[in-house]
């Protein structure tokens, strides 16, 4: 209460501004749930096999990539792709489709002469390859570090790895015929 207010006589507490409800980041159950319900929608079997296939091609690699996001740096581009795919690219690609009649989204042209259900599995194609290449970047890290690693164990111990030595030669059966004239004959 201000001076003003007590002269006033006013007792009104003045309001505090709401304070703006700040969304979070996914978690990896949110992603999880977001690929459970993408799956769910592809397995009704009016959907097109080659929709289903597709769509659990993307889901099953987002979910391998989900653990190895850290490695890719959580604030990365790459990051985002992936969490933004599982969310919300994913989602609403089948979402669409799935609200257009059947038949009216696999017979019409729609688009450059293609159906609904053809730019769907473009959508789909470009989806997964683009997941594909961000999960080879964040596998290729660790890679790259036991690469590094052999290298410096290389440089420290200075050991070359091992060869295989050759087998020696099978014996024949029965005694061997000795050239050294040492050598008692056998008895």
């Amino acid at each position: 209460m201000g001076f003003w207010d007590w002269l006033r006589g006013s007792d009104a507490v003045a309001e505090q501004p709401a304070v703006a409800e700040v969304a979070t980041a996914p978690t990896p159950d949110d992603i999880a749930s977001s690929l459970d319900r993408v799956e769910e929608l592809v397995s009704d079997p009016a959907i097109p096999a080659v929709v289903r296939s597709r769509a659990q091609r993307v889901t099953a690699t987002i979910r391998k990539a989900v653990p190895r996001l850290g490695l890719l740096g959580l604030g990365s581009y790459d990051s985002y792709s992936v969490v933004a795919t599982a969310t919300d690219y994913l989602p609403e690609a089948i979402g669409a489709y799935l609200r257009l009649p059947r038949d009216w989204a696999d017979s019409r042209p729609v688009e450059g002469g293609k159906t609904s259900l053809l730019l769907l599995i473009d959508q789909l194609d470009l989806l997964s390859t683009t997941m594909d290449k961000i999960y080879d970047a964040a596998n290729r890290t660790d890679a790259e570090a036991l690469i590094t690693h052999g290298r410096f164990l290389q440089d420290k111990f200075g050991h070359t790895p091992p060869t295989a030595t050759p087998l020696p030669a099978p014996r024949s059966p029965g005694p061997a015929a000795s050239t050294n004239p040492l050598d008692l004959e056998p008895s």
